[in-house]
């Protein structure tokens, strides 16, 4: 098991990349190939004492930044280390490939030199969402705007796959974002595409409401790119300003932060279970090739993480097990337009 890491890509690299490496080696015992300029990785290596010879280099001359645009950096830009990481996940010489690097950048690459897995015809962005009762997988939040019926139900399938490989999640419960929870709600695409995905192989419990997404009511909730990137930045703006004004008011006076003293230790754990760090990469599904997109400014600790869902899902089958079930969904007739 050999999984591709992008050390060029996200804010923090690639000090914070290497040390997520590091960390992983030690952690989870696979051989992680770091990709990009050599002199600059090896520096950080030898800055770092990473000696681990589970630890190799790819040499990639090229980076591309993070307001690059997606398209036109893949056209231009074919030595870099995203482009050279997603070639070595599709010769098969690494398992798996992470990147926190423009993730407009990596989606496209990952289309032109993965491919498509046979029977889905539009990959998605997915993140997993914390709640009361564990998490919940959130697909589409990015990849496709615009979207078709059975585009939802192919992102339906392929998160449910995506909960039982990974997390290990059994007939985990699909549900459709809507407005809300009747059959008679939700715009044309919602209700042209509620028939197919309860139609489709999976464990389908109807709409979802978004105030349903936090309580659990679904393991994983399916909606188009647009909306589910809306979703996921209302989320994250949300819990910054929480967690904002609950340091405010716990460092406003002298009783205030002798009770932040006492109740520090229950902070703690509810900031770790909101922590977008403790749950890795944001699986980029569809592709024919494991690939995950780490949030931008991932620490080490987000590396490390991320690479280890990445492994989970290569040892689990992740690709094979979608296509089996794509083939199965094909069987299910679109609906008109769709």
């Amino acid at each position: 098991m050999r999984i591709a890491l992008d050390a060029m890509g996200g804010d923090r690299a690639p000090s914070e990349i290497v040390a997520g490496a590091v960390e992983a080696v030690r952690e989870h015992g696979r051989e992680i190939v770091l990709v990009g300029r050599r002199p600059v990785i090896e520096e950080e290596l030898a800055r770092q004492g990473a000696s681990d010879s589970r630890l190799s280099v790819v040499d990639a001359l090229e980076v591309v930044s993070m307001d690059e645009s997606p398209v036109a950096s893949y056209r231009t830009k074919k030595d870099s280390s995203i482009a050279v990481g997603l070639r070595l996940l599709r010769d098969r010489e690494v398992q798996g490939f992470v990147s926190a690097g423009n993730s407009g950048a990596i989606m496209t690459a990952a289309l032109f030199i993965l491919g498509r897995i046979e029977g889905i015809e539009r990959p998605a962005l997915a993140t997993v969402f914390p709640t009361l009762l564990g998490k919940c997988l959130l697909i589409d939040v990015g990849a496709n705007a615009e979207c078709k019926p059975h585009y939802l139900a192919q992102f339906g399938l392929m998160g449910s796959v995506y909960m039982e490989r990974v997390f290990g999640c059994q007939s985990p419960k699909v549900g459709l974002l809507s407005n809300g929870e009747e059959d008679s709600k939700g715009n044309q695409l919602v209700q042209e595409a509620r028939p197919l995905l309860r139609g489709a192989p999976l464990r389908f419990v109807g709409n979802v409401e978004g105030k349903d997404i936090p309580f659990g009511l679904a393991d994983v909730v399916v909606c188009d790119g647009f909306t589910g990137n809306v979703v996921l930045k209302l989320a994250e703006g949300i819990g910054e300003m929480f967690f904002q004004m609950l340091r405010e008011e716990l460092t406003r006076n002298v009783l205030s932060q002798a009770a932040a003293a006492v109740l520090r230790p229950s902070f703690r754990r509810i900031a770790k279970r909101l922590d977008y760090q403790e749950y890795g990469g944001a699986p980029l599904l569809g592709v024919n090739g494991v690939c995950s997109i780490a949030h931008g400014r991932s620490s080490a600790k987000a590396i490390c993480n991320a690479i280890r869902v990445t492994i989970q899902a290569a040892e689990g089958g992740l690709v094979q097990a979608i296509a089996e079930r794509a083939a199965e969904l094909e069987r299910v007739p679109k609906v008109k337009g769709g």
